[in-house]
């Protein structure tokens, strides 16, 4: 246990805001599961599927980079792929939660 630490492990005084903030900006986690958006309004909906979009987007550039500097890489790059693929299922999903199919 560090010094400043209760026995739970959180902080026995409060910590600012704009260090929490620093915190998750730097780790690019946060601590929310996928299971904390069921039921989450359009706001935070459009904010998870900017995230995934964009974490799609960056393992794209990855397996780019790895296909022409390291061919040789091909389960890296075929692991890479499989995530890239989850991840286009998962903005999927979250497309058709935040507009439901209406059966007219």
């Amino acid at each position: 246990m560090s010094d400043g630490e209760e026995e739970n492990g959180r902080p026995d005084r409060p910590v600012p805001a704009a260090s929490l903030n620093a915190d998750l900006l730097a780790r690019k986690r946060f601590a929310a599961n996928d299971k904390d958006f069921d039921g989450a309004n359009d706001e935070a909906m459009s904010i998870r599927l900017a995230m995934v979009e964009q974490e799609h987007r960056d393992l794209d550039a990855a397996i780019t980079a790895l296909e022409l500097n390291s061919p040789y890489e091909r389960l890296t790059i075929a692991r890479l792929k499989k995530k890239k693929l989850a991840l286009k299922d998962m903005i999927q999903e979250i497309k058709d939660t935040m507009l439901p199919d209406i059966i007219a």
